[in-house]
């Protein structure tokens, strides 16, 4: 065993499915191939970070939201919901398995303009079409909610107190490996390092031990590495790791009641996180960063999120630090949408990446997308093609405007 996890060596050198990547979207989709009627044959899954210490999944604030301006994402995060409040039955009733609670106390956006005003607009028509509980409300409204908000500056609020918020996603993703692996998908400490393509098709991978593995259908699931994973492939997508901060931190005045996940105009967004708060921000140059840095930048703290919470909420200006880390976005420079589904020329490689910080609540459909494009050569439930690379082939976007 290389690290006492899982083995370094695979136990075969064919495998119908090759999934790069074993954090959340990959152990996703293998758990979802197993437990597809449709699918009975071998999965290989190639971690290179068994630990996941600077996997995306890892560092992620494990909420779920309806409010998206595309009626496709409200759609995917309405079957996250569902999945994770049956979590237990999805997974065969396994009673080891524990519940994931959903701590629904929403998220509240707040436009500082009337064209952000605008777009929560058009977004809330979107997410009532599709039955999602978000309400628009005035100033006036929220401080009769909410009185610890300065709302100086604030036009509107979009706030849905109905399945949004945070749950234990590290635990979904451990029993989805688990499950997955009981089921009889093979994980490996490895590292693919060269994809072999014959014209319009990939054929397999060869590992950084030196083996090449052969594989009927290959999937992306590398995360931020996605897009050095599709080059390897004679493949291009736009997927660069951009760095992201969270912070944790004590109030001495602690808030009367739970704080939405708070997206703030300036950008920073908070939300309460048990008995602390959770917060971050973009950085201050929002660009591509190696896959290996994780070297925090302490200002923005200093100089740029405290200042934006102290002025929003006024009782955090006496706040103190208790734990902070920083993570990377899989961030698709295009739209910020994900990437799901075959290469239109070499229908056997499967992207699953891009997915821009709302990768975690997304990754119950992702995963039931991929077992039904390996299985059944196409999507049964929900028709996930507008998020396919064909616009990325046109450099079309398909714009998701809200992302935090």
């Amino acid at each position: 065993m290389a690290s006492g996890q899982f083995s370094s060596q695979p136990a075969h050198d064919s495998y119908d499915v090759v999934i790069v990547g074993g954090a959340i979207m990959g152990s996703s989709a293998a758990w979802f191939l197993t437990d597809c009627a449709g699918f009975k044959g071998r999965i290989l899954v190639v971690e290179r970070d068994p630990a996941y210490q600077f996997a995306s999944t890892s560092h992620t604030n494990s909420c779920i939201r309806q409010q998206f301006s595309n009626e496709i994402n409200v759609r995917i995060s309405q079957f996250g919901v569902e999945f994770l409040k049956n979590f237990r039955e999805r997974l065969g009733g396994d009673p080891d398995i524990p519940d994931i609670v959903l701590q629904d106390f929403g998220y509240m956006y707040l436009a500082g303009s009337e064209s952000a005003a605008n777009a929560l607009r058009e977004s809330y028509q979107v997410q009532k079409a599709c039955g999602a509980g978000t309400r628009l409300m005035n100033p006036d409204e929220i401080a009769a909610e909410y009185p610890f908000y300065n709302l100086d500056g604030i036009v509107l609020g979009s706030h849905n107190p109905v399945d949004e918020g945070y749950f234990d996603g590290a635990t979904m993703f451990q029993w989805w490996r688990r499950k997955a692996r009981q089921n009889g998908a093979e994980y490996i400490e490895n590292e693919v390092t060269g994809i072999n393509r014959d014209s319009n098709r990939v054929s397999g991978v060869t590992l950084a031990s030196g083996e090449t593995i052969s594989a009927g259908t290959i999937v992306n699931a590398s995360g931020p590495r996605g897009g050095a994973t599709a080059r390897m492939a004679g493949l291009d997508i736009p997927v660069e790791p951009r760095m992201r901060h969270t912070f944790i931190f004590d109030a001495e005045t602690p808030l009367e009641r739970d704080l939405p996940l708070t997206i703030d105009p300036s950008g920073a967004h908070v939300r309460s996180d048990g008995q602390y708060y959770l917060c971050g921000c973009p950085p201050f140059e929002d660009g591509p960063k190696a896959f290996d840095d994780f070297e925090p930048d302490h200002s923005i703290w200093e100089e740029k999120l405290w200042p934006a919470l102290a002025n929003r909420i006024p009782a955090f200006e006496a706040i103190k630090v208790v734990n902070f880390w920083t993570g990377h976005y899989a961030y698709n420079t295009l739209d910020q949408n994900a990437i799901i589904g075959p290469h239109p020329d070499v229908s056997n490689f499967i992207f699953m990446n891009g997915f821009s910080g709302h990768g975690l609540q997304q990754s119950s459909a992702m995963g039931r997308a991929v077992s039904e494009l390996v299985a059944y050569g196409g999507y049964r439930t929900l028709d996930l093609t507008a998020l396919g690379y064909e616009r990325i082939a046109r450099s079309e976007p398909f714009l998701e405007k809200a992302i935090i």
